[in-house]
């Protein structure tokens, strides 16, 4: 995915939650350039450990 409103819109979360969690390392991601971008299946994945650790 490209840019933050797509991650938002995928995680349900509001834009600016997206770029905070990123500047604190919270959110798996990366760069092409000034683009920030993630794979579906890393966040799922980073969603399903969130899971795991809160049981």
């Amino acid at each position: 995915m490209r840019g933050a409103d797509a991650i938002a819109g995928y995680l349900g979360f509001p834009r600016r939650t997206v770029y905070h969690a990123v500047s604190k390392g919270r959110l798996p991601h990366f760069r092409l350039g000034e683009t920030l971008c993630a794979r579906k299946s890393t966040l799922t994945n980073w969603i399903a450990e969130q899971e795991r650790r809160a049981a």
